[in-house]
């Protein structure tokens, strides 16, 4: 038990900065939020996804002809660059009666929401924290006893197989052929745990019946290839083109190496996925898919891959060797529809942007968490920053010396943001990390950058990086670390910033409308209490 002097002086102390002292003057409002609003279950299937989305205004069906080769991609690109632009379905591609669904997030918070049951109307930060509070849990996949599923309909087999058969979009330019797997799912085996892998991987089309598979340094596919080729065996995969949206919504992000993405994407939908045992492999997939590649990567079997205009907006490292997917059979639903995703410059165009930004900025705060970090407020991954993946900003409440640094370290390194990310940037609790102005106005008010910055070298990116050169030298990059925050030790005489009173704000928001104002008022969230 503490004494009375003991706690005179630890008071003492914290008068004097060398604790936790609050931003003086300041009343930082936190909406509580209520985790019951973050109940529901998610859509089984694509089809079903697509039904909530058209009821919500959220899917266009284009129904004039377009050319698979440059076009649908370039409508993307122009279509979506506006801010909550919908999804686009479409329905009559030139030479195929299969349709396409393209921008399945894009730059909409509402799709994310309906990928995962929960209601829509959230706000960004309200989405990173019903991510976190679905990855909390872990539901365990389960065996379909379906009689008959509608992914298997249709099986194509030897001579019969041709994935020309379907409309493989080509988007750039420059790329070096038709990308069959973009918004995909592939799944591999852990030859020692023995656990199935999710990933997102991009795949090319070489020819009927071969595709290449990319896969960056340290991925999980990427190491099961490794292992099970070091021990001359084969590795089986299966590469889900029609994939539904909760899969492919944790299918692109790092979760840990040791455990299989299913568990979580059965926590993140409310409800186990159903699989279905593979027919030429050893494998399971969801039985929600619309379309199925199963197939075999025969150790040292490599072939050139791209180049392919990548989520950082550029082409990818030039023409590399990637292993090559003979496929053994292709299973398809009666009138499929295969899925597309557009990587850009620009980031409502680039459709796993808002993706990446949340998943991450969910699992980063989860780390966080986890590691008995205290005062978090808040994190997000910005979607204009390389796809959601060159960024992240966190917000705390300092409450010791070196609380910042501390977080900014753990962020920059921990599982869900060791991957590529380049900026890590602290601010203080009053600072909205989902705002990106007020980040930017925190970095040019609050830190000194000759002390607030700090360089981790040789830390873990990808060979999609353009910006380091030569190519040889991308699995290797370096990281800033940017304490945005008030200096602690001097919180107490730190400039007082000017805010609005709390009554003051509460009685505009009443005359909003009275004032001629549309809409609703912008939401605040700290205010002046010293008055």
């Amino acid at each position: 038990m503490l004494g009375l002097s003991t706690c005179t002086s630890l008071w003492s102390l914290m008068n004097e900065g060398e604790m936790s002292v609050p931003a003086m003057g300041a009343e930082t409002v936190v909406t509580s939020i209520d985790t019951q609003q973050f109940q529901g279950i998610g859509p089984s299937d694509l089809r079903e996804f697509l039904d909530r989305i058209e009821r919500a205004g959220e899917l266009k069906r284009i129904t004039a002809e377009v050319d698979p080769i440059e076009e649908m991609s370039a409508i993307v690109y122009l279509a979506a660059r506006e801010n909550g632009a919908p999804a686009f379905l479409f329905e009559r591609v030139k030479g195929y009666d299969i349709p396409v669904l393209w921008n399945m997030w894009g730059s909409s918070v509402n799709r994310l929401a309906a990928a995962m049951g929960v209601p829509m109307g959230l706000t960004h930060r309200e989405m990173v924290l019903a991510v976190r509070n679905r990855l909390g849990r872990k539901i365990a996949p389960v065996i379909s006893d379906s009689k008959n599923p509608p992914v298997v309909a249709n099986t194509l087999t030897g001579d019969d197989i041709d994935v020309f058969r379907f409309p493989a979009p080509k988007h750039w330019p420059l790329d070096g052929g038709r990308y069959i797997g973009t918004c995909d799912a592939v799944i591999t085996r852990d030859p020692e745990r023995g656990h199935l892998n999710v990933g997102t991987y991009r795949m090319m089309i070489h020819d009927r019946n071969h595709v290449a598979l990319y896969m960056s340094p340290g991925k999980d596919a990427r190491l099961h290839m490794e292992r099970w080729w070091a021990q001359g065996k084969p590795c089986e995969v299966i590469a889900i083109w029609g994939v539904d949206p909760a899969t492919f919504l944790l299918s692109g992000i790092a979760l840990p190496k040791t455990e299989s993405e299913l568990d979580y994407i059965g926590g993140i939908k409310g409800k186990a996925v159903e699989l279905l045992n593979g027919k030429f492999t050893s494998l399971q997939f969801p039985a929600g898919s619309e379309i199925v590649m199963e197939g075999i990567a025969y150790p040292n079997d490599v072939r050139k891959e791209g180049p392919f205009g990548e989520f950082t907006g550029y082409y990818a490292r030039p023409t590399d060797p990637s292993p090559q997917i003979e496929i053994k059979a292709i299973h398809h639903r009666n009138n499929p529809i295969l899925t597309a995703a557009l990587m850009s410059d620009y980031w409502p165009s680039n459709d796993s942007a808002l993706q990446f930004a949340v998943i991450r900025a969910a699992r980063v705060w989860n780390d966080l968490d986890r590691l008995g970090i205290p005062g978090i407020k808040g994190v997000y991954a910005h979607p204009a920053a390389a796809g959601g993946f060159g960024m992240m900003i966190v917000s705390l409440e300092q409450r010791y010396p070196g609380h910042a640094q501390q977080v900014l370290a753990i962020a920059a390194q921990c599982p869900g943001g060791a991957y590529f990310t380049k900026w890590i940037i602290a601010v203080d609790d009053d600072i909205d990390p989902t705002d990106i102005n007020e980040v930017l106005w925190a970095m040019a008010t609050r830190s000194n950058p000759v002390d607030s910055i700090e360089i981790l070298k040789n830390t873990w990116s990808t060979g999609l990086d353009p910006a380091q050169n030569p190519p040889e030298k991308r699995p290797y990059s370096s990281k800033a670390l940017i304490n945005a925050c008030m200096e602690h030790r001097h919180l107490k005489v730190f400039s007082k910033r000017a805010r609005l009173r709390k009554e003051t704000y509460d009685r505009v928001l009443r005359r909003w409308t009275e004032l001629g104002f549309a809409g609703e008022a912008p939401k605040i969230f700290t205010f002046e209490k010293d008055v």
